[in-house]
């Protein structure tokens, strides 16, 4: 499992995107949009994580779902969310991939971003999911409360990862003023919690199952904990083109939610394009467990992610979801 480990860094779930603290569109970013793709169609940009949890843009890309909307798909992939936003403020990308809170928290230190579809949400179902925080096989920690004390990893601080957290440790009855949360890449934390540098940790997919491989238990699924039907991440672009250029935005709109719809009914075919844009082996996309695609936000996960992200101080204040959400 550690040689395929190597091999997906790459593929970190959307929870990632927000963690990376550098990086830059991969197709030259920097350079303006086009307007004219081929045969007619309207090229749009389209910043991207190479990850599972983008898998319904690739695959409706594949079906032709943006065509038969006169669209052209220009997707650029970049490392992070530190060229995502940035990419989309400055007019590189038309629109982009991004969890909820990274724009949450865009638009709190003053940009002007809005979600126009959805992208990954939690599975909810109990007993499952793509994130989840492990500790060691032989712990004494029980629950999410015992967590309280503790040394917990996310892969970055003030997002999406301590959010949920300190909401289910809270809600398990626990204090989580009193967790030391230290950041650690996910590719790392495996190996962070096996040699003892943290009590525990929040891991995504790939490497949850690695870590649960090699005896990891699970004590918390923190996203379905938080809420059964919370989002994960959306597609989004500056409030400016929503108001400037309503069809191509209700065009690329549609589109999504078509590939969304058609990702979720046939989770094969997203097995097998995830193959062909990173570099997972069919062994272990076999064994991932996928984000549920849908196309309607749930603007009662999202109140209470954004609640609990103002409550924690990850955000100055919950956000205006009628500004936020399609």
């Amino acid at each position: 499992m550690k040689r395929r480990l190597t091999a997906l860094v790459a593929a970190v779930s959307v929870l990632a995107l927000s963690a990376c603290g550098s990086g830059s569109p991969s197709g030259g970013g920097s350079e303006a949009p086009a307007d004219a793709g081929s045969g007619g169609l309207t090229k749009i940009s389209v910043g991207v994580i190479p990850i599972v949890d983008t898998a319904p843009i690739w695959l409706g890309d594949e079906k032709g779902f943006f065509a038969e909307e006169g669209l052209e798909l220009d997707l650029q992939t970049a490392t992070g969310g530190a060229a995502i936003v940035p990419g989309v403020v400055s007019g590189s990308f038309d629109f982009a991939f991004s969890n909820l809170i990274s724009v949450m928290v865009a638009n709190d230190k003053g940009l002007d971003l809005q979600f126009v579809a959805n992208g990954a949400s939690t599975t909810g179902e109990e007993g499952t999911g793509f994130g989840a925080v492990v500790v060691p096989e032989d712990s004494d920690i029980q629950s999410a409360a015992d967590l309280e004390g503790k040394t917990v990893s996310v892969n970055n601080l003030s997002n999406i990862g301590d959010t949920t957290i300190k909401h289910v440790v809270e809600q398990d009855g626990g204090n989580p003023d009193n967790i030391d949360f230290v950041e650690v890449a996910f590719p790392d934390a495996p190996a962070a919690l096996q040699n003892g540098q943290v009590d525990a940790a929040w891991i995504l997919d790939p490497f949850l199952t690695q870590a649960r491989s090699e005896g990891a238990r699970v004590i918390s699924w923190n996203f379905t904990e938080m809420h059964p039907e919370l989002d994960i991440a959306g597609y989004f672009t500056t409030s400016e083109k929503v108001q400037s250029e309503p069809e191509l935005v209700e065009k690329f709109t549609r589109a999504m939610n078509k590939s969304l719809e058609y990702a979720q009914e046939n989770p094969q075919e997203v097995r097998d394009i995830v193959g062909t844009y990173t570099e997972i082996d069919a062994e272990t996309l076999a064994e991932l467990t996928l984000p549920e695609y849908r196309p309607e936000f749930s603007r009662e996960a999202a109140q209470t992610l954004g609640e609990a992200a103002a409550k924690y101080g990850t955000l100055s204040e919950a956000p205006n979801l009628d500004e936020l959400l399609p």
